[in-house]
């Protein structure tokens, strides 16, 4: 069965574990500057390149990958949220791009078959696609509201490098999360959907948007609903929120998001907020609780955690969600759905 087919019939049965934050995770190693550049001839410091860790430090990110899978994770995510040239720009490893994307792509793909070969259930993996620190639809410069640093076909080139080196690799899904520009995201979706057709496989799409104020908006100002309108043209096998607040705080955007996605709904919430020292205070119990609150309502067939979010959060939260029903898929009326900051039906 494809991974589309027993992913779609599993989540139609029983909500799904997603795993949770590996900038938290990796925190916890205390790595210096010569574990994240190993043996590699680089000319930036390296410290914080997380991504870089499958090459240089594997053990790493596949006890990380272990921990969410024996947690109760069904499916765990690349290492490569920043694994595009123009994040690596940052640290001057833009020619490693199509390796660290391949290498951790595998390795996901090998802690997942580990899990499987123990109790036989199929594990899953999503190709982790971030946003990157540019973006097509605002200006960096306060003075041109014109100007852009980059333009469509150039960051869709970007993308289609590391979506390419994932499907390579092995993922299941490619996951665009994190999402705080609708015109990144479709930029994101057409690379990732290039990249499906010229490797003949099917590799269906994640789509996860952040919210970036408490009105409920993104950085670019679609709400939750003009967003969902302006991406569901992709036909994403999963769309959803990730980040922005903790659950409690999502919970309103999540059930208006709910409402209006014919497809499944996967969301991840961080750990609450960050306190002064911007850590994460919340406790797995606490966040397995406001997740039970969602269940309640009936807003998500996928759950796992972002920032804060430990194996031990996952472990809470794959307890929450045992026999609890997933959500129903709404069916829809087939009308013309349009977005500008706003949704805008058209009518008849």
């Amino acid at each position: 069965m494809s991974a589309r087919a027993e992913f779609s019939a599993r989540a139609s049965k029983q909500i799904m574990v997603f795993d949770g934050g590996y900038g938290t995770a990796i925190q916890a190693y205390k790595l210096s500057e010569a574990d994240y550049r190993g043996a590699l001839d680089l000319t930036h410091d390296q410290k914080g390149n997380n991504d870089l860790l499958s090459i240089t430090r594997p053990d790493v990110v596949e006890a990380i990958h272990m921990a969410y899978l024996d947690a109760g994770a069904d499916m765990i995510e690349t290492n490569t949220f920043s694994g595009t040239k123009i994040s690596m720009a940052d640290y001057g490893c833009e020619h490693l791009v199509r390796e660290l994307n391949l290498e951790s792509a595998k390795l996901a793909r090998a802690c997942c078959d580990a899990a499987e070969a123990k109790n036989g259930i199929r594990r899953f993996v999503a190709g982790s696609i971030g946003p990157t620190n540019k973006t097509l639809s605002l200006s960096p410069d306060v003075n041109d509201p014109g100007f852009r640093e980059i333009d469509f076909d150039y960051l869709k080139d970007v993308y289609r490098e590391q979506c390419d080196a994932l499907i390579d690799g092995g993922v299941d899904f490619l996951l665009i999360e994190t999402i705080f520009d609708t015109l990144n995201a479709k930029c994101a979706a057409m690379a990732a959907q290039e990249a499906a057709a010229a490797s003949a496989r099917d590799v269906p799409l994640m789509i996860s948007m952040t919210i970036t104020d408490m009105a409920g908006r993104n950085l670019s100002g679609h709400t939750v609903e003009a967003f969902w309108a302006a991406i569901r043209h992709v036909k994403p096998l999963t769309v959803g929120l990730n980040c922005s607040f903790g659950a409690d705080l999502l919970r309103p955007h999540l059930a208006a998001l709910s409402k209006q996605a014919d497809t499944l709904v996967m969301a991840y919430p961080n750990a609450g907020l960050p306190n002064d020292l911007a850590e994460y205070d919340e406790l797995p119990e606490t966040t397995a609780l406001l997740i039970g609150q969602w269940l309640d309502d009936g807003l998500v067939n996928i759950v796992g955690g972002c920032c804060g979010t430990t194996p031990a959060h996952i472990a809470a939260i794959a307890k929450a969600v045992e026999d609890r029903a997933p959500r129903q898929i709404p069916h829809t009326a087939i009308v013309t759905r349009l977005a500008g900051l706003e949704p805008f039906i058209m009518a008849a």
